[in-house]
């Protein structure tokens, strides 16, 4: 076996790199208003664009990074990425990301640009970015450390070498070096990992970066300006960045690799550690994850995920007076409710120069339950579930999960062991958000889930009567996987239950009977007036959703005619792109209404069987996603300057911008 640890762990570095935990005992808000052009240079103002179609001049802003719709559009691209690709028919192998167009525009925008983009996203929000509380800090470090400390008491400085009355440092570092000997991966260099997204930060880059170093040995230079940070903490956005760290975890750990870095397909009798035992095999030449960044980003990202999900349990549980924990196993809101608040403040304290900052204070700054922030969170704890489940050796990507969760590198489930595991971390806290949604969210009389609820002095709860297309759309999207994930319990018929509840309310009360829907509902009185891309794109992502879990003939219909409105009223054919709003001329786009697009696209192709619905999506992220992607990296077929040729920079050469998208992009539609 090669040895590629590389030990890049420097306690003196505020910039601490990439440490990822075993857990759970297991062996900023005002930015600039910069401009981007075509070619990705910041400060442009004009586009300079005049296509046949007659958008003109498109304006592209680089303002403040908002984490929950960047990894919402981060989510949607990825799916309609390679998996996308491979369900219309095409060989993966056959691309190459330094040939734009081949073998055809479609195969390389959603193979290879969908795909790398949300990645680029990714490692921007849990890697370099620094836009989060750090994993140094996080619970189950925390825990590990002080476990390892009592059983060494030369614990604190026998793996750093650095003796500073903290125990958390030589914890990370030790799973560090596991993770790296699992992977056969040299650790990610000054990279700021976190367990905890804030709401939002100035995406401009304040240091010039290291082009030879910056995508992995060495990152610092990628790291944004936390002073200019929004330190709130969302739901919305840690369940968006949680999913999106399940998308690339169940891609990444789902097969192995050798030596050599060649792919190794899991059968169940192969595995990285020795026989009859969770333990690693220096000797038998398997390694976890598809290669060995693979496995190392794979495990990293499941580490992170599980220390996000045991903070809110354990920290950011509201019962409208005091945030506290929740006890999963006997939770029941009828014996007093705790969920997971809109918006809660952090304050941080340096506790000693060279060790990163960690949260002091959490105060609730909006005390409201959204709806939109309980799915995000249940669509990411469900879907880690699945992947954790051990009873799912369905596909060889399930069996390869099977060996990451036996007791090393992640513990086993409760009915394996007597001891909860991630498995139960995770289906203990979907399960506690969907009795909340139950408790808080659903108005019995109308049989619709609200976008928002309170509780009142007493306990008691007080819903709003408002229902908007996006949180319906995304509430269907993430009870779909909790009807998957609580398979052969009373709460899948429950679940599919409100999926059926959602969309009818959504056909009856937000469509204008043409197929048109708009933003949102008043219940008993009414909807509002506008009608925008966003919430069209949501009724089609929601309803073909709903279709499929439901098995609703009339569902089908409706989603497909609210397809049919999409394309109808909002399509600019002749521009290449949908208008944002029917009551303007210009098109906006954002990183949501472009996410929600994507999905809504992508549903209507793969559930809807709508042979166009493809191509119109890749004509409209060649016009727009190609205009907003500020800056890539080599995945994508970039080697400097602009190889490739299309229009977007690489990363060291964009002027300052890191490869997310920008916050905004004003079009001009003419017919």
């Amino acid at each position: 076996m090669k040895n590629r640890t590389r030990d890049l762990f420097f306690p003196s570095n505020p910039h601490i790199h990439f440490l990822i935990l075993v857990a759970l005992g297991a062996a900023v808000t005002a930015c600039g208003d910069d401009l981007k052009g075509p070619s990705g240079g910041a400060n442009t103002t004009d586009g300079g664009v005049d296509t046949d179609g007659g958008v003109t001049d498109p304006l592209i802003v680089v303002g403040s990074y908002e984490t929950t719709d960047q990894m919402l559009l981060a989510n949607e691209i990825n799916e309609s990425g390679e998996p996308f690709a491979e369900s219309l028919g095409y060989d993966l192998d056959l691309l190459d990301p330094t040939k734009p167009g081949m073998p055809d525009d479609r195969a390389y925008v959603l193979g290879i640009e969908n795909y790398e983009y949300s990645r680029y996203q990714l490692a921007t929000v849990v890697r370099n970015s620094g836009i989060g509380l750090h994993l140094m800090w996080a619970p189950l470090v925390v825990q590990g450390a002080a476990a390892s400390a009592a059983a060494d008491p030369n614990f604190d400085g026998s793996i750093t070498g650095t003796p500073n009355g903290f125990n958390e440092d030589d914890q990370l570092v030790m799973t560090l070096r596991m993770f790296s000997t699992l992977s056969n991966e040299i650790v990610p260099g000054h990279a700021w990992p976190q367990f905890a997204e804030f709401a939002s930060g100035d995406p401009n880059l304040p240091q010039p970066v290291d082009a030879a170093k910056f995508d992995w040995e060495d990152v610092a230079t990628m790291r944004w300006d936390r002073s200019k940070m929004d330190r709130h903490l969302h739901p919305a956005a840690m369940g968006q960045s949680l999913q999106k760290q399940y998308l690339w975890a169940q891609d990444m750990l789902g097969s192995f690799h050798n030596a050599a870095d060649e792919g190794i397909e899991a059968t169940g009798s192969n595995s990285p550690d020795l026989p009859n035992s969770p333990m690693f095999d220096p000797n038998n030449d398997i390694f976890y994850g598809g290669d060995a960044r693979d496995g190392f980003i794979g495990m990293a990202l499941t580490a992170q995920g599980l220390n996000k999900v045991a903070f809110l349990i354990n920290a950011l549980a509201f019962d409208g007076t005091n945030l506290g924990a929740i006890d999963l196993p006997a939770y029941d809101p009828a014996a007093g409710i705790r969920y997971f608040p809109h918006s809660i403040a952090v304050s941080e304290e340096m506790v000693l120069a060279g060790l990163p900052p960690r949260a002091a204070n959490l105060t609730v700054a909006d005390a409201s339950s959204q709806l939109f922030d309980q799915a995000s969170l249940l669509w990411g704890t469900t879907s880690f579930a699945d992947m954790m489940n051990p009873t799912n050796t369905s596909d060889g990507a399930h069996l390869a999960y099977r060996e990451v969760f036996d007791g090393s590198p992640f513990p086993a489930s409760a009915s394996e062991t007597g001891t909860p595991g991630p498995y139960d971390l995770m289906k203990g806290t979907s399960r506690a958000i969907f009795l909340n949604l139950q408790a808080m969210h659903f108005d019995a009389a109308a049989s619709v889930y609200v976008d928002e609820s309170n509780l009142a002095a007493g306990g008691q709860v007080t819903r709003g009567n408002s229902v908007s297309a996006l949180s319906s759309a995304y509430l269907i999207v993430a009870l779909e996987t909790f009807a998957s994930a609580f398979d052969g319990t009373p709460l899948k018929a429950q679940a599919i239950a409100a999926i059926g509840n959602q969309a009818n309310f959504m056909v009856t009360n937000l469509s204008d009977g043409a197929g048109v829907y708009f933003d949102n509902a008043i219940i008993g009185s009414g909807h509002s007036a506008s009608q925008s891309l966003e919430a069209q794109s949501a009724a089609v992502r929601g309803l073909y959703v709903a279709a499929r879990v439901t098995g609703d003939a009339g569902l089908k219909s409706a989603a497909a005619a609210a397809y049919a409105a999409l394309i109808r009223d909002y399509w600019v054919s002749t521009a290449g792109l949908f208008r944002s709003d029917l009551s303007q001329d210009v098109a906006i786009y954002t990183p949501r209404n472009f996410a929600v697009l994507a999905g809504a696209l992508r549903e209507a192709a793969l559930e809807g069987a709508v042979a166009d619905a493809s191509n119109i999506y890749v004509e409209t992220f060649m016009k727009v996603g190609d205009l907003m992607q500020l800056s890539e990296s080599a995945n994508s077929g970039e080697s400097g300057g602009d190889s490739d040729n299309d229009h977007i920079p690489f990363v060291p050469e964009s002027g300052g911008l890191p490869p997310v998208f920008a916050s905004q992009g004003t079009f001009k539609v003419t017919e």
